[in-house]
C-alpha cells in the first residue's frame, strides 16, 4: 500500500484518478445528516493528518487479518481518496481489474470525522467487506436472482423484453437480499480490525448517531443503526 504525503491539505491525498474499478461495490454509508452532531469536526489539516495516521497504522493490521482468514485472496489494500466535487460523506470497497482490493474515502467523509477512531472504524469496516468476500457473494446472489426471475418470466410466456426486464429486477433483488447481513458481518470483523490496530471501535461507531437511521426496510441495503451498534458492542465484549 502506498499513500502520498497528505499532511498539508486534502488535495495531496488524491489517488483515485488512475484507478480502474469494477462496478460492483459494497457497503456505502448513508449520507451524514448535517443536523446530527456530537464532537466538533476536525480542522482540515488535522483531518488530513488523522487520515494518514489511521491508514498507516490500520492497513497492515487489515492485511494480516485478511491473510489469516482467507486463502488465495489479494490482501494488498489500496487506500484511495475520491476527490470528485460534490460527493457526499461516504466510503466503499471495490476491486480493480486484477482483483486488488480498493477502499475509497470521499473528502467529505474525512472532513466529517470527529476523531481518529471514527476514521479507523470506517476503514476497518470496509476492509472487512473484502476479507468476508462480500463482492463475490453479492455477484453470486445477483446472478441467482436474475436466473430465477428470468425463468419465471419465461414460464409465464414473456417475450424477450419481459425476460430481460425480469433478469435486471432479479439481479437487483438478489444483490440486496443479504446486504444487511453483509453490513453486520463487516461491522463485527471491522470492530476486531479496529481494536487490533489500537483504536476504540465503540468510540469509532459513534458516527452512527450522525447518519439517518435506515430502519428495517424490506430489501434495504443497510440494517438499523441500533442493530449495528449492538453488533459492535457484542464484538467488543467478546474480545
Amino acid at each position: 500500500m502506498k499513500l502520498k504525503n497528505a499532511l498539508g491539505a486534502f488535495g495531496a491525498l488524491v489517488l483515485l484518478s488512475a484507478c480502474e474499478v469494477v462496478p460492483v461495490q459494497t457497503g456505502p454509508l448513508p449520507p451524514a445528516s448535517p443536523t446530527q452532531t456530537s464532537q466538533p469536526r476536525l480542522s482540515a489539516n488535522s483531518a488530513a493528518r488523522s487520515f494518514v495516521q489511521v491508514v498507516r497504522r490500520l492497513e497492515p493490521v487489515a492485511e494480516r487479518e485478511c491473510r489469516a482468514r482467507t486463502t488465495g485472496v489479494n490482501c494488498d489494500y489500496n487506500i484511495v481518496v475520491d476527490d470528485r466535487p460534490g460527493q457526499p460523506a461516504n466510503a466503499f470497497q471495490t476491486l480493480d481489474k486484477e482483483g486488488r482490493p480498493i477502499v475509497a474515502f470521499t473528502l467529505a467523509l474525512i472532513a466529517d470525522a470527529r476523531n481518529e477512531d471514527e476514521l479507523a472504524f470506517v476503514l476497518g469496516h470496509e476492509a472487512a467487506h473484502h476479507i468476508a468476500g462480500h463482492i463475490g457473494r453479492q455477484q453470486q446472489n445477483a446472478m441467482a436472482g436474475a436466473v430465477i426471475f428470468a425463468g419465471i418470466a419465461t414460464l409465464s410466456g414473456g417475450d424477450a423484453n419481459a425476460v430481460r426486464t425480469a433478469q435486471e429486477l432479479g439481479a437487483e433483488v438478489g444483490a440486496r437480499r443479504y446486504s444487511k447481513d453483509f453490513e453486520l458481518e463487516a461491522d463485527a470483523l471491522g470492530t476486531i480490525v479496529t481494536a487490533r490496530a489500537g483504536y476504540n471501535p465503540l468510540r469509532g461507531a459513534e458516527f452512527f448517531a450522525r447518519i439517518p437511521d435506515p430502519g428495517d426496510r424490506f430489501l434495504g441495503t443497510h440494517p438499523p443503526n441500533s442493530a449495528r451498534l449492538d453488533t459492535v458492542r457484542r464484538t467488543v465484549a467478546g474480545l
